[in-house]
This record gives structure tokens, C-alpha cells and sequence, in this order.
């Protein structure tokens, strides 16, 4: 199957990207991890890797042109007789997709979109709305909770005026870039609320389609995308149809804190998302039997600083150096606060890279590496979100967020991933090292 190329989303509040080169010409064979393009937000300028092997092909947007995030730019078609057939039909679809958009009619004012959490995400589910549509709000207000397959994150409105229109419920899988929300100047007389099922559809299926899926569409016609949420995965059943429990953040903290167990709510056939007011239900069920079944409690440490000392650190390594990869010396730091130096996985709104420490432990030994990371290290410093409290994951992680000229650094881990010491000797020696970078020379 032809694997599509979307403008991808680096911080919350970006709406379009734009082109800076194509890396990669039509017709090239491309393998996963190559560079394709690199796109500019008002922020940075970020190389994307391809996420499938194949041909590139049906690009559709130019170098100096932008694009709206989740809008699909090209695609990688698995032979390169597809890829030349999908760039004679590009045209075409485009012109049907642009006709789609038109029939629908939704309130005047600003989009809110599916925001992109990881380069591998194509939808996000939509856990719970914290407020009503024609509600006044705020830009800093919290709009709606969205779980991927890493985290649940707060998504807020980003500008002041009325919820014109919810285009989601909660509980439904929504495409990365598509609309859930319109934002409007002024109240509106009549707020839209309705269901991602109810988005236009395509007018038609692509030519590509056709000839990969004759059977298929000859069966269904006009069946839907299969980004579309189908009826498994509404708030109506017991359980998402992943297996993943649907439950806010505090629900779930809550949860965690007295020791219940949310999937004796899921397997009760109690609708999902649930909330802190679900909680009442599952105490009642009596004899709670315990998330941490192993008996290994989570930590969570957070560390704040004055002054983020990276940026002019960054600068000066760069120019007495020749140190010009500045995500290399953040992950550089992270690992020399290791016991044990080892590969360290930075993750950003697209990207994910993984780079390790050479043997003399000098930041001019970082490189990229295809190694299994023994650290996570999340930057959200150009996010709108405040605060963070998922839980342990497969390795520890270091949640960066940014905090007026300083910065907030939460460190997440497992009682079986680090001891007390070594957690509080981690957060402590990491943020000393972005404090005051040139410590580490020293």
C-alpha cells in the first residue's frame, strides 16, 4: 500500500509549515529514515525522515510553499511503475479534495486542528472536551484531552473568542490536521456540535486506490477513509478497540494514587472516557485490585531552574567548535548524567532522534545512533503545555518545559529503573548541566 507524506506538526499552536528543499525527486527510491524534505515553522527548521521504504512520488507541494499540518504532500508508493502512475493522477485528486472542502459548511473563524504528538502518529483520540460549544474561552484555556499511543496531553485554545463548533465527540479517533474545533471572533448564534463521522467525505477514490483495490471498491464504492472513526471506536463501548482504557489525566492520577483499577470499569461495560465522577463507581465495586500488581511504584521528580543556559552554550560550541547540531548537545548532557552513559532518544512535536556519547564522554564524540535508547528526553519547551504527570514508560523519561527565562524538568521513571539516589543524581546533575553547560567541560 502506498504510504502517504503528511506536513507534519512541531509545536501546538502551528497550522501550515513551509518547504524549505526537497532532499528527495519524484521518482527516487527512498528507504525509511532518509531525509525527504525540511519544512519551517515561525520557530525552526527541521529535517523529516521518510516513515516507509519506496518511491516518492505525488508531491504536491513546492520548495517556498506551505502547507496545512496533516495535509498530505506526497506519497511513497511501493514500486516505481505506482509512483509514475500516482504523479499522472496527483492533479486530479487534489482538484477532488479541494471540492470536498468546499460543500462543508461550518461557522466563520479559526480552524482548531488534530495536533501531531510523534512523527508515526496519524490520529489522535479525542478523550474528553472541557468546554461546551458557544462557551467564551481564553487562549490559555484547556479545549479537549487527547491520547496517542504514548500520552494523554491538555490541548488548549491558543486564541481568545467563542467555541463556535465542536467537530468531534469525545471518544473518537480523529486524522492528524483535521479540523475538531472553530474558534470564532464573535458568540455565535448557533454552535455547531457534531460527530467526526459527519466530516465531508472525497467525492471519490484516487486512481491509485482503484488499481491497488479493485475488489474492495467494487464491493463499497463509497465506503469511507479508514482514518474515519468507525462505530468500535465511539465512548460507547466498554473499550477502545486498541484495548487502551479512555480515562482523563486526573481520573487516571487519582486512580493510580488509591490503587484502582480502570479496566474493571472497561470490562463492567461502563462507557468510556471516564472521569473523576467514574471514580465513585469503581470504589462501590469493592476490593479494588491494584495497578501496580508488580509492586514497583512510579516516580516522578521535578526540577526548575533560573536560566536556561543551552542557547548560548549552543552558539558558543558552535562557533569555537564547529558543534552545529545543538539536539546533540542536549542529548550529550542527558547521557553524561548517566551512572552509565548510554544512547539517549530525543523526542519533539515530529521527531525523534537517538544520539550516544562516545567513550571519552565529550560532547565532540555525540552521534546519531540506530542503538536502543536508555533515556527519553521529551522537549516541550515550545509547547503549550505546563505540566506533565504520565507515568513510567519502558525507560525513564525527561520532560523539558519551558518556564519563563528557565525551565521545568520532570523526570518520570520506574522504582525497577532507578532507585531513589540515582533518580534524584540524574534530575540534579541534568539540570545543573543545562544550567550552566560549560560545568561539563570543566
Amino acid at each position: 500500500m502506498p504510504h502517504d507524506v503528511t506536513m507534519p506538526q512541531l509545536g501546538m499552536s502551528q497550522d501550515t509549515g513551509k518547504i524549505v528543499s526537497w532532499l528527495k525527486n519524484p521518482g527516487d527510491e527512498v528507504a525509511k529514515g532518509d531525509i525527504l524534505f525540511e519544512v519551517e515553522t515561525d520557530k525552526a527548521t527541521v529535517e523529516v525522515e521518510a516513515q516507509a521504504k519506496g518511491f516518492l512520488s505525488g508531491v504536491t507541494t513546492a520548495e517556498g510553499d506551505e502547507a496545512a499540518v496533516g495535509a498530505v504532500i506526497a506519497v511513497i508508493a511501493e514500486t516505481a511503475e505506482a509512483a509514475a502512475d500516482t504523479d499522472s493522477t496527483s492533479n486530479q485528486a487534489r482538484s477532488d479534495d479541494t471540492s470536498a472542502g468546499d460543500a462543508d459548511d461550518l461557522p466563520d473563524g479559526h480552524s482548531v486542528t488534530m495536533p501531531q504528538l510523534g512523527m508515526a502518529q496519524d490520529t489522535g483520540l479525542l478523550v474528553n472536551w472541557l468546554k461546551a460549544p458557544g462557551d467564551q474561552i481564553a487562549a490559555t484555556d484547556v479545549l479537549f484531552e487527547v491520547e496517542t499511543d504514548k500520552s494523554t496531553m491538555e490541548v488548549e485554545a491558543g486564541r481568545d473568542g467563542y467555541l463556535a463548533a465542536t467537530l468531534a465527540n469525545a471518544g473518537e479517533e480523529v486524522p492528524v490536521g483535521a479540523p475538531v474545533a472553530v474558534i470564532s471572533s464573535d458568540q455565535p448564534a448557533n454552535p455547531v456540535a457534531r460527530s467526526a463521522k459527519q466530516a465531508p467525505q472525497p467525492a471519490s477514490p484516487s486512481a491509485q486506490d482503484k488499481k491497488s483495490e479493485p475488489s474492495e471498491q467494487a464491493k463499497s464504492p463509497a465506503s469511507a477513509p479508514a482514518a474515519t472513526a468507525s462505530p468500535k471506536q465511539t465512548a460507547a463501548l466498554p473499550a477502545a478497540s486498541s484495548g487502551r482504557v479512555l480515562a482523563s489525566p486526573k481520573a487516571r492520577r487519582l486512580a493510580l494514587e488509591e490503587g484502582l483499577d480502570l479496566d474493571r470499569l472497561a470490562e463492567a461495560g461502563h462507557p468510556q472516557p471516564f472521569h473523576v465522577r467514574d471514580l465513585d463507581t469503581l470504589r462501590a465495586m469493592g476490593a479494588p485490585k491494584k495497578v501496580a500488581q508488580s509492586g514497583v511504584a512510579s516516580r516522578r521528580l521535578v526540577a526548575s531552574i533560573d536560566h536556561d543556559g543551552l542557547p548560548a552554550f549552543a552558539e558558543w560550541a558552535n562557533k569555537t567548535h564547529g558543534l552545529g547540531d545543538a539536539d546533540a548537545i542536549l542529548c550529550g548532557l542527558a547521557a553524561a548524567s548517566l551512572k552509565t552513559p548510554g544512547p539517549v532518544r530525543l523526542e519533539r512535536f515530529g521527531t525523534e532522534k537517538t544520539y550516544a556519547l562516545g567513550a571519552s564522554r565529550s560532547l565532540t564524540a555525540v552521534s546519531q545512533s540506530d542503538t536502543n535508547p536508555v533515556l527519553a528526553l521529551r522537549d516541550l519547551r515550545h509547547s503549550r503545555v505546563q505540566s506533565v504527570e504520565l507515568g513510567g514508560e519502558d525507560i525513564p523519561v525527561l520532560t523539558l518545559m519551558q518556564s519563563g527565562n528557565g525551565m521545568t524538568i520532570t523526570l518520570e521513571a520506574s522504582a525497577d529503573q532507578l532507585d531513589a539516589s540515582s533518580a534524584i543524581q540524574l534530575l540534579e546533575d541534568f539540570a545543573g548541566k543545562v544550567e550552566q553547560p560549560l560545568r561539563h567541560l570543566l
